[in-house]
């Protein structure tokens, strides 16, 4: 007995200190002010306004299904219609760069940042990121110097670390809330083609889009940018995109104003459990190689198909998202290192990164004729093509930009569309669809596309 008492003791004594209660009014005093008084003021209000096409009332029936059956709800004429939108943003250099969501700024045709002191600029654009939801605007500094938030290291942020959020909710004006990290590297949103989000509780709600997120160090972590809800308003669930993507759009936007991202040439899906297991990995994870494509900086570096993906300069891959993300935020010509586990092993593969070459050449054309297909503007399919259109998983072939008059817009063809054949002719280069549109003698048309991954026939009579 004395033993197990004695046991007993010695266990409580190495056991780690639980949490205590504040022990003094300092302790109970202690607060995030210091870190919002440094932070906040680079946080800033971004007021927008854009221009809507709207059909003018000449009746006050005129959406009433009965009475415009009666002829009394007249059509008038498109009038312009301006809307005011607001957000936020975060100032990220002295020289006046401001990071924000696309979201926030998208057809804007004025933007307006004030800051917290209550200054007011007018924004030019610099750069627009739709697949990242990020945007850059610049404003000229005059006055008191521009206060700029420093960028810090998203990926040395666990889980459990503590964050404020800074925004203009609402439009109720700058307002702090804090929280924890709940979650890093978060995959499969579906709002970004570079999804890869941090989600914290710190509630943020609609005006804090574009946002600071920010550590204890009183640094920029990540820019808000969205959340998860059923009521519109905050549930505890909100997302940042990392201060790595930020930086690599900066770097962008100072360097030409356009995001060209690092191209690998590889085609990945993710890693299923039962993959794991016949594969060797000891947990499902990584990015599964399901393509190469030959004249990729992978191929060259030696990556094969069947080959996993499990980190890139020592940072964890977990599904393809995760490997899109750190390739897009390397700069291009820097060499990357990739862990990849083949035949039961672990070794590590060298890859320069390169910008996604125009191979073949675009050859763009608007096409015109008595066809199905008049009105489309199409290109040849390259990397630098699908990149540009969302990353298409074809190597050759002929995709549509633009479809918005004539006959392609009547048949429902939209940006990234791929025509496969037309009446049963391949199509593999521009040229085979015009010499197919030119020669064609028939007032019904078969066109095959593909879709996402749908292949679908559309049918067309003129």
């Amino acid at each position: 007995m004395f033993r197990y008492i004695a046991a007993l003791f010695i266990a409580l004594l190495a056991a780690p200190a639980m949490a205590e209660v504040p022990q003094s009014v300092q302790q109970m005093q202690l607060s995030f002010s210091p870190i919002v008084k440094r932070s906040s003021p680079a946080v800033v209000n971004i007021y927008t306004k854009r221009v809507v096409k709207e059909r003018a009332m000449l009746s006050p029936f005129m959406n009433d299904p009965f009475f415009g059956q009666l002829g009394l709800g007249l059509m008038g004429p498109m009038r312009d219609r301006v809307e005011s939108a607001l957000g936020s943003g975060v100032i990220v250099d002295a020289g006046g760069q401001v990071a924000t969501n696309t979201h926030v700024i998208k057809g804007a045709s004025e933007i307006r940042v004030v800051t917290a002191d209550g200054r007011e600029f007018e924004a030019e654009l610099v750069l627009n990121d739709d697949k990242t939801d990020l945007a850059i605007l610049r404003i000229t500094p005059r006055g008191a110097p521009l206060p700029a938030l420093p960028l810090g290291d998203s990926d040395a942020i666990e889980v459990g670390d503590l964050v404020l959020a800074i925004g203009n909710p609402f439009g109720l004006g700058q307002t702090v809330t804090s929280g924890i990290v709940s979650a890093v590297a978060r995959t499969g949103m579906g709002k970004t083609d570079y999804g890869y989000f941090i989600q914290t509780d710190a509630a943020i709600n609609p005006g804090n889009s574009g946002g600071a997120l920010v550590d204890m160090q009183g640094r920029l972590i990540g820019i808000n940018s969205m959340i998860f809800s059923r009521s519109g308003g905050s549930m505890g669930i909100g997302f940042a995109i990392p201060a790595s993507m930020v930086k690599a759009v900066m770097y962008a936007a100072a360097n030409g104003g356009k995001m060209v991202r690092a191209w690998s040439g590889l085609q990945a899906q993710p890693v299923q459990r039962d993959m794991a297991e016949h594969l060797g990995l000891a947990t499902p994870g990584g990015a599964l190689i399901n393509k190469v494509n030959a004249i990729g900086p992978a191929a060259r570096a030696g990556i094969k198909e069947g080959d996993i993906i499990t980190a890139i300069d020592g940072r964890a891959i977990q599904d393809p998202e995760a490997l899109r993300f750190r390739l897009a935020t390397v700069t291009l010509g820097t060499p990357v290192t990739m862990t990849v586990w083949r035949d039961g092993k672990s070794r590590e593969v060298t890859m320069k990164t390169e910008a996604p070459p125009e191979i073949p050449a675009p050859d763009t054309s608007t096409l015109t004729g008595r066809n199905p297909l008049s009105g489309a503007t199409v290109a040849n399919i390259s990397p630098a093509i699908a990149e540009d259109i969302g990353g298409t998983a074809q190597e050759m072939g002929v995709v549509v930009l633009k479809a918005e008059t004539g006959n392609a817009a009547r048949l429902g063809l939209t940006r990234g569309d791929i025509i496969l054949s037309v009446n049963g002719s391949t199509i593999g280069k521009v040229q085979d669809l015009k010499d197919v549109l030119s020669t064609s003698r028939t007032q019904r048309w078969l066109v095959q596309i593909l879709r996402g991954e749908k292949v679908t026939n559309l049918m067309i009579t003129l």
